[in-house]
């Protein structure tokens, strides 16, 4: 069994009932899906940037794991990155030939695991960690995200649910570590940098 055959005997069939569905819903619900699954990403830097700001009165480790965010979803990325790289999974829509929302991504742009996923759920996670309120928010976007991408046809359902748990296990620990980032940020509210890690 070729690894494409092996990808879609997993969870094939439910991608292609959700592409389906897609083709048969209004054009302006596909237009929104797509907006969001190409854009959507923007509102976990918006997320993350409530998060800091919201995190400079309370305690220095808080504001720590918020500076560090950032850092952590590109490790994430990274991470997610060199699984796909391994695998080498090809595209469903290229393995089912399924009409989909989206233009199907080129040869060689491959499938598992999802990189959009692997991102919010790592956004998501280092949110949540840093401020609950936000990271409630955070969390629902990124199970949008991943809905989106299955939606418009990018990814298998299994893509999108690993890049999910990848971006999650980065995050949390490499998240709690950056707790012992706090005595930099005691410094630096001693110094002209006092308005980054503390309000007023």
């Amino acid at each position: 069994m070729t690894l494409a055959s092996a990808a879609s005997s997993i969870d094939g069939g439910f991608y292609t009932w959700v592409t389906e569905l897609a083709h048969r819903s209004p054009a302006a619900l596909d237009s929104v899906v797509r907006l969001w699954s190409d854009y959507g990403l923007a509102l976990f830097a918006l997320l993350m940037l409530a998060s800091w700001w919201r995190s400079r009165p309370e305690d220095p480790a808080r504001t720590a794991m918020a500076l560090c965010t950032p850092l952590v979803v590109v490790a994430a990325y990274l991470v997610n990155d060199l699984v796909k790289s391994v695998f080498h999974e090809q595209r469903p829509c290229r393995t089912l030939h399924v009409v989909t929302v989206e233009a199907c991504p080129a040869l060689g742009d491959w499938s598992f695991p999802s990189n959009h996923a692997a991102i919010a759920a790592a956004a998501a996670t280092a949110i949540w960690l840093t401020d609950r309120r936000i990271g409630a928010v955070a969390l629902a976007a990124a199970l949008l995200m991943g809905a989106s991408r299955v939606w418009i046809g990018a990814h298998y359902p299994h893509d999108v649910l690993i890049g999910l748990l990848t971006g999650a296990l980065v995050a949390w620990p490499l998240t709690v570590a950056a707790r012992r980032c706090a005595p930099a940020v005691m410094r630096l509210r001693d110094s002209r940098l006092r308005p980054l890690v503390a309000a007023g």
